[in-house]
């Protein structure tokens, strides 16, 4: 298989002062490979897992059932900036804020299950159809409305009661800010907080471990061994019920099909999505269960 045939995600380890889209440029000079995306977008100064969706793989940008996110965030209290972060221009200082680990951790269930979040100035939420952060370069503030966000878990990992600095992690799901949950925390606490570092850990089931440096992806593409360091695809839908076709079910849903979804085994009542597979084994795409019709159709294909 040449290199522009394989299909997978790639983890790669963000590094501080790149976009998102900063790290799909240099990929596509590293791989040669145009067709390349990203399951989640990481502020500039973050680092920390960014899968990428390599080849047909990027056809699942769109329908990942799993965003959930970890992180791993640093803040300090006892001021406030425009961005929320370190990066920001200084807004506010509350000199007198004397944060305790006792406070703190009383603070925190707070901001843990489903909560209120209203997207910060610099962010890329549209607002009439414009960039927050388009504005906010310009200077101006404009009223946002609050987003509800899941919180699954927020752990204190450090605290230093003398530099009024923490070490945070924070389990959430898809849309969560972390410099406003953090700055609302520190509202919370008497005055203000900004986030001073911040590592996604955890992305789309993929974790830090699993991921890699430009260096090394290079040097796998030195010795061509790319291919071997890419997650299957199907691994982004480890969450759905799986099917396996026999052969002739393989050729007639491969062609477009529909099957009916009683002689499917291993259809689940109350699921309508799937991972199908073919009579070989081979991971085809996602198959959509239609009970109205009582048919099994194709979703998406990554075959």
């Amino acid at each position: 298989m040449s290199q522009e045939q394989l299909q997978g995600v790639l983890c790669m380890k963000k590094p501080p002062e790149f976009t998102s889209f900063d790290v799909i440029g240099k990929l596509r000079g590293i791989l040669h490979m145009r067709r390349l995306g990203h399951t989640g977008t990481l502020d500039p100064m973050a680092t920390g897992v960014l899968p990428i969706l390599v080849g047909r793989a990027t056809r699942a940008c769109d329908i990942l059932p799993d965003q959930d996110k970890t992180y791993r965030a640093q803040v300090r209290f006892g001021w406030e900036t425009d961005t929320e972060d370190i990066w920001g221009t200084r807004t506010a200082a509350y000199p007198e804020m004397h944060v305790t680990r006792e406070a703190l951790e009383a603070a925190l269930p707070q901001f843990v299950g489903e909560i209120s979040q209203i997207p910060p100035m610099y962010s890329a939420v549209s607002v009439e159809g414009r960039r927050l952060y388009d504005l906010a370069r310009k200077g101006l503030v404009v009223e946002r409305p609050a987003r509800q966000v899941q919180v699954y878990e927020i752990v204190l990992e450090s605290f230093d009661e003398t530099s009024q600095e923490a070490v945070l992690s924070v389990s959430c799901g898809k849309g969560t800010y972390i410099r406003t949950l953090l700055a609302d925390l520190g509202h919370v606490l008497g005055g203000g907080a900004v986030m001073t570092a911040l590592c996604r850990t955890r992305a789309s089931g993929f974790t830090l471990e699993q991921s890699y440096t430009f260096d090394e992806v290079t040097e796998m593409c030195r010795m061509g061994t790319l291919g071997a360091h890419l997650v299957p695809t199907d691994r982004l839908f480890a969450s759905l019920p799986e099917l396996r076709f026999s052969a002739e079910q393989t050729q007639r849903y491969c062609n477009g099909v529909k099957l009916p979804l009683e002689q499917v085994a291993g259809v689940v009542p109350e699921h309508t999505e799937y991972r199908a597979y073919g009579a070989d084994g081979g991971f085809l795409g996602i198959a959509q269960a239609e009970p109205e019709t009582g048919l099994l159709r194709v979703g998406k294909n990554f075959s």
